[in-house]
């Protein structure tokens, strides 16, 4: 465990929070003990050693640990059924020994597969749980205890008849010190004044409560604060009458198993309950740090040991305290520390004092921190997650109200697993119609995890495949496939797909999985497919692979298996005529595979001898049957032509390139633009508009030019061997725009739409 040290900077702040959450944690820790059955004083002991030792030991820097609400009724069905509360303190000796052990192998990290959307709603629930337990205590009703936080209480009351008791149960006093608090506490931040004062508002708050109970003191009867409206601390006076209090473990119930199941079920509750509010309570750190889980069991099994030694009640992290000292500003866990001091020295010897807090300046805080965790903030961003994460957030939320944390949460996790298998259900696969130069396959991709529960689907899916149609199964994202799964694939390429008449081809599949990779479709271009090929369905694939690129769905292909044939020979389906630039990869842009295209790639794509040469030697000797002569946007080539097109000084001078000057007079004698000569007046936009324009002047005069220079090329044009067509390439999107103007050999009307999505 890492050296524990003090932060000078945020020691003050700290300081104030710790004592802000100590005059919280000290109710629910007489509360809690109240409500288990145990002693008060048992209650005040784990709220010490969970500031003090817990607090020390932790890596948490936020978490606050003492009794736990959530265990007020296993604690009271122990002591029933053990028959003391000495025999529980054996039983939390045991179970401090077996959180150690959890701490050290590592079993912190279940917290991890607990779903945000069911750690939020435990947030919210908390929040609301505040809300409806502190309003009885804001008006007086102090009836009930303090600390319990379940839906059913120890009296036979509930949540909701305790509301309804207010009534009958006013008290004028503790009213006004209630809503005069939370008054104070909702303006205390946004006042500049008080903010600046560096004094936290619950602190303030319970100040305020000492002042106005005094003063009621000598008001009318009604308002007068009694005993039971207070903060009732057993009275020790002295560290000798304090230890009087206390009380130690049965020492004698260690040679027996009858402890056993009691220490098991205090732990694995007390260990999830920790996990579970330290995940949350990370949720809302502002600073977003993360608390070390397998450390925290260790520090709370000590922590329970220790408890147990001293006549303390089981404790967990606890999510209420640990809200608080956020509120408050607390930033390390010296925060904690403090908290355990201060319930030491004041239990100790400042009881007489503790004993005139009123509870409705205590309930006007956690209100307020009830309002922050269950804030309608956070259920709108749970709303716009979708159903998968707001219906588990709104059960979690019901499921804790209505019964208690850690049977909320289990339902919460139910309704969350639910919706998992619901989606593993409906969305097993995806399919995708892919074109091939050989023809159209479809793919289907298997997800991620292949279970039983996807059979039905993946075979109804692999059956209701069109006849006649060649089936890809891709597994190549797959981290596990259910052995019925595989067996089902089996039958279905042996058996069933031969006779619907369906090809088969099968990709990604495991070594571990029996089943061979087999590709029945040529993912290469060969002389066959390039023969039956026209120029316009040509034209047609590169449309459709520059759709798929710009929708990210690229072809399942296998670059070594291209290679390999390839090697054989080459058979281009086209022959692009592209500028030099570094954002126009064309094989990229229109989803190609190896040996599919050949490329020209010249500054301008402007054409030269050399230029038609190669273009003839792709169509004549290579078999292409598409020339595509692509421009694109913020061209250098044709900005440069553009800007020297008016200039009195060459492009040799500025740029020091010796050839660059032929390129650039071709373009300039391509484009008729009359504004070039106000070029250099011009703002940014219009210069850029200036330039695309240039651009397909330049892609249009091109494609007529290879017609009218080149008299094999134009003779193949006239054969209906190929066609030339022009195309605009948008660098920053990607797009693809083909000229309808620019198109030889093709009807305009063939020209694939533009508007590509």
């Amino acid at each position: 465990m890492s050296h524990f040290k003090i932060n000078r900077a945020t020691l003050s702040a700290d300081l104030l929070a710790g004592a802000v959450v100590f005059l919280v944690a000290l109710p629910l820790c007489l509360g809690i003990a109240q409500a288990s059955g145990a002693p008060l004083i048992a209650g005040l002991v784990s709220g010490i050693i969970g500031g003090l030792l817990v607090g020390a030991l932790s890596g948490s820097h936020t978490s606050v640990s003492g009794p736990a609400a959530g265990l007020t009724a296993v604690v009271a069905s122990q002591i029933t059924e053990l028959g003391s509360f000495e025999a529980l303190l054996s039983a939390l000796i045991v179970a401090g020994v077996i959180q150690i052990v959890l701490g050290m192998v590592r079993a912190g990290g279940m917290s991890a597969f607990v779903p945000s959307s069911v750690i939020h709603g435990l947030l919210s629930a908390i929040g609301v749980i505040l809300i409806l337990k502190q309003v009885p205590h804001i008006f007086g009703h102090d009836s009930d205890p303090e600390g319990d936080l379940s839906f059913v209480q120890p009296d036979h009351e509930n949540t909701f008849t305790e509301l309804y008791k207010i009534v009958g149960d006013l008290h004028s006093g503790a009213t006004i010190i209630g809503l005069v608090s939370i008054g104070l506490l909702l303006i205390w931040d946004q006042m500049r004044l008080l903010k600046k004062t560096r004094i936290p508002a619950p602190f303030a708050v319970v100040i305020l409560g000492v002042i106005l109970e005094a003063a009621f003191r000598h008001g009318p009867e009604s308002i007068v604060i009694g005993m039971t409206h207070l903060v009732n601390v057993p009275v020790s006076g002295s560290p000798q009458a304090f230890f009087s209090l206390l009380h130690g473990p049965d020492w004698s119930l260690f040679t027996s198993l009858t402890i056993l199941p009691a220490a098991v079920t205090i732990a694995i509750v007390a260990s999830l309950e920790t996990l579970l509010n330290l995940e949350a309570i990370d949720q809302i750190d502002p600073e977003r740090r993360q608390s070390p889980p397998n450390r925290e069991l260790i520090a709370q099994g000590v922590g329970n040991l220790v408890a147990g030694i001293a006549g303390g009640l089981p404790m967990t992290s606890v999510i209420v305290r640990s809200s608080v000292n956020l509120n408050a500003g607390g930033k390390t866990r010296v925060s904690a520390i403090f908290h355990g001091f201060l319930l030491l020295v004041c239990v100790v010897f400042l009881t007489p004092l503790l004993n005139r807090i009123p509870i409705a300046s205590l309930a006007a805080i956690l209100l307020v921190t009830g309002v922050k965790l269950a804030s309608p903030s956070l259920v709108q961003r749970m709303w716009k997650r979708g159903w998968s994460q707001f219906v588990p957030f709104v059960v979690t939320v019901v499921a804790i109200v209505f019964t208690d944390l850690l049977q909320g949460v289990l339902i919460g996790l139910g309704a969350s697993i639910a919706f998992i298998l619901n989606n593993n259900l409906r969305q097993t696969v995806r399919q995708d119609l892919q074109k091939h130069p050989g023809g159209d396959v479809l793919r289907i991709q298997l997800p991620e995890q292949v279970t039983f529960l996807n059979r039905a689907t993946i075979d109804q899916t692999l059956r209701g495949a069109p006849r006649g149609s060649h089936l890809l199964i891709d597994a190549g994202s797959t981290d596990y496939i259910d052995p019925d799964v595989l067996g089902l694939i089996r039958e279905f390429r042996d058996d069933v797909a031969p006779r619907l008449g369906l090809n088969v081809s099968l990709s990604g599949f495991r070594d571990s999985y029996h089943i061979n990779d087999r590709i029945l479709f040529s993912d290469v271009t060969t002389r066959e497919i390039q023969d039956q090929l026209t120029p316009a369905q040509v034209l047609d694939l590169l449309y459709e692979g520059n759709r798929r690129f710009l929708s990210g769905r690229q072809l399942t292909r296998n670059l070594t298996r291209q290679l390999t044939g390839a090697a054989l020979g080459q058979h281009p389906l086209a022959v692009i005529l592209s500028c030099i630039d570094s954002r126009s990869p064309a094989e990229l842009i229109f989803d190609l595979g190896i040996g599919d295209v050949l490329n020209v790639r010249i500054a301008g794509n402007v054409i030269s001898p050399k230029v038609l040469g190669s273009l003839e030697y792709s169509c004549q000797v290579a078999g292409a049957r598409l020339i595509l002569v692509m421009g694109h946007t913020k061209c250098g080539a044709v900005t440069a032509a553009v800007q020297f097109a008016s200039s009195k000084t060459s492009c040799a001078e500025v740029t020091g390139c010796q050839h660059l000057e032929p390129i650039l007079s071709d373009i300039q004698r391509n484009m008729s633009i009359p504004e070039v000569g106000d070029f250099a007046r011009m703002n940014d936009p219009q210069k850029e508009i200036l330039v695309n324009r240039a651009t397909e002047q330049n892609v249009e005069r091109i494609v007529t030019e290879i017609v009218s220079q080149s008299t094999p090329l134009n003779s193949l044009v006239e054969h209906q061997r190929i066609a030339i067509v022009g195309a605009i390439l948008d660098v920053a999107t990607g797009c693809v725009k083909f000229l309808p103007n620019a198109m030889v050999g093709l009807n305009p009307s063939a020209c694939p739409a533009t508007d590509i999505n």
